[in-house]
Formats: C-alpha cells, sequence, structure tokens
C-alpha cells in the first residue's frame, strides 16, 4: 500500500461504502496508519491509497489513532476558518484553506462501533479534508481557480516537490 499522487484518476472518484468490517478492512486500517505515521501525516483516505472505499485514519500528534469508517458529516459550523493545508497525495504544496470551524460526524471504528463525534480545531480540518477524499474532492478544489492554477503550475513545475504558497 503506498500514497497515489495527483494525476491519478482514483483520486477523483467517490469511494464506495464498506459492507461489512472484515480483517481486510481492519488490515487496511493498520497500513494506512502506518504509511501516516512514516511519511509523517496528520490523515489519509482510502483513495489516496488506491483502496476506493469509505474509509479514513488520523494520526494527530498527542491524540489517539482513529478511524472512520462509512463516515457522514452531519453538521458543520457557519463560523469558518483559514489555515494552511497540504495533502500526502499533492506533495510540496501547502496553502490556505478556508473550512468550518467544527464539525459533528457519524461512523463506525475498526470494531465495528458506531460513534458520533463532535469536535472543532485540527480534528475537525482534518475530518474535512479526508472526508473530502472520500467523494472524489481534493483541497486545491476549495481555492479560487486562480490560486489553484498557480499552485499547480507550481507542482508540475517541481515534479511534486514544491514549496509553501507565498500566500
Amino acid at each position: 500500500m503506498q500514497i497515489i499522487t495527483l494525476g491519478n484518476e482514483l483520486l477523483r472518484q467517490k469511494a464506495e461504502k464498506i459492507d461489512k468490517i472484515d480483517d481486510e478492512i481492519l488490515s487496511a486500517s493498520k497500513q494506512m496508519l502506518e504509511i501516516l505515521k512514516t511519511d509523517k501525516g496528520v490523515g489519509v483516505a482510502g483513495p489516496q491509497v488506491g483502496l476506493m472505499k469509505r474509509i479514513f485514519v488520523i494520526h494527530i500528534e498527542g491524540d489517539e489513532d482513529r478511524v472512520f469508517i462509512n463516515p457522514s458529516i452531519l453538521e458543520t459550523s457557519q463560523e469558518t476558518i483559514k489555515y494552511e493545508e497540504g495533502c500526502l497525495s499533492v506533495p510540496g504544496i501547502y496553502t490556505d484553506v478556508v473550512r468550518s470551524e467544527s464539525v459533528k460526524i457519524q461512523a463506525w471504528n475498526e470494531k465495528g462501533k458506531p460513534f458520533t463525534l463532535e469536535t472543532g480545531g485540527l480534528l475537525a480540518r482534518v475530518i474535512q479534508h479526508e472526508y473530502d477524499h472520500l467523494e472524489g474532492v481534493i483541497f486545491l478544489d476549495r481555492v479560487s481557480e486562480e490560486k489553484r492554477k498557480k499552485l499547480m503550475a507550481k507542482y508540475e513545475k517541481t515534479g511534486g516537490k514544491g514549496e509553501k504558497d507565498s500566500k
């Protein structure tokens, strides 16, 4: 299992619902968490590793590892916040993205237990970013067309080894 990058059509496809949380899904979630730790990411979704299933995992330093299976975002706050984002599938590109400040999500964990989580801050941002991947959306879709073109040109010029956006 490895991260696929921008240009791979899987990143633009909608992931499929998981019918059964079995050994294959459990193994995938463990591998995805290992990828996060190795690549120093905070979240990764199934489509980013070529698994077209509705699953993402989150590893934020100082928090527990989290697995979200068949997630549904129930609510997002009206309040938004701008914060710099990057993505393992778009290496080297970082830019400010406006997202809801808090989120309420329902999903199943790796033990097959349903849960609902209301959260804000970095965890809420990562949840929204990873959920987007399940819908075939990448963070660059959340910025203006002008900024997106600039960042895409930088990405292509540097072969995925871009630098931080000067905003």
